[in-house]
């Protein structure tokens, strides 16, 4: 592979991290405990519906990038010998690795077609109801855990990611 297709491919890798471990931070650590107890339940169920809608397509474009930049880089770096063969530090720390993205995938993938659709529905329940249940609490909590198990994830990914780099 070209120098300069390998160059491309790490800067796509680390701008498509940015983007996603970026927004699981504004999400988890900033976005959840701020409207936590400033907004009416039914307000921050909108707003997070809001957010998510701009979030969601290019979390979802920037793990596609990930998975074509992380592959060409694999398949370029001199301590890969090939599929699951596990021989030194790198290569357990990539195993790992990929094995925590795939984690954080299946809660992306619960978070936007389970929790999500589960959340329109019941705000728009709840608009036509004279009193309106306890449930969106529970999905808003659901949702907040959800985003601070992937940002948690992410963060050991990318410890992950440093103790491949040093191997």
């Amino acid at each position: 592979m070209p120098a300069w297709a390998l160059a491309i491919a790490y800067w796509l890798h680390m701008a498509a991290t940015i983007v996603w471990i970026g927004g699981l931070f504004f999400q988890a650590a900033i976005l959840a405990p701020a409207i936590a107890r400033g907004l009416p339940v039914g307000s921050r169920a909108g707003l997070l519906l809001a957010i998510r809608r701009r979030f969601e397509p290019l979390a979802w474009l920037s793990l596609a990038v990930l998975a074509f930049t992380g592959m060409t880089q694999m398949a370029a770096n001199p301590h890969y010998v090939g599929f699951l063969q596990i021989h030194d530090t790198w290569s357990a720390a990539i195993l790992a690795k990929h094995a925590l993205i795939v984690i954080m995938v299946c809660a992306a993938a619960f978070q936007t077609w389970v929790v999500q659709p589960q959340l329109d529905r019941t705000v728009i329940l709840d608009a036509r109801r004279a009193s309106p249940g306890d449930g969106l609490e529970r999905l808003l909590r659901r949702q907040a855990r959800l985003s601070t198990l992937n940002l948690t994830l992410g963060l050991i990914v990318l410890a992950l990611t440093a103790v491949a780099r040093s191997a």
